[in-house]
């Protein structure tokens, strides 16, 4: 595999689940396990995981600026 797509992959890899949590315990937090609860599953997830993936991209390379930053001045 091509070393450019490694990010993206690995990325997805990580949102993915985290997303399938978050959707999981905000859905039976805030609805409980109804009749239509995997339908309601499904729609939070899937509006989740493009979000938490762009998301993902802005984010991880200033939480890595700052703990190097961090732990340089230790």
């Amino acid at each position: 595999m091509k070393q450019r797509h490694f990010k993206y992959i690995n990325t997805l890899f990580v949102v993915i689940p985290m997303t399938l949590i978050m959707a999981f315990v905000g859905l039976i937090r805030n609805y409980g396990f109804g009749e239509d609860w995997f339908i309601k599953f499904l729609k939070a997830w899937s509006i989740m995981v493009p979000v938490a993936y762009l998301a993902a991209f802005i984010i991880i390379p200033n939480a890595r600026k700052l703990a190097e930053r961090v732990t340089a001045k230790s």
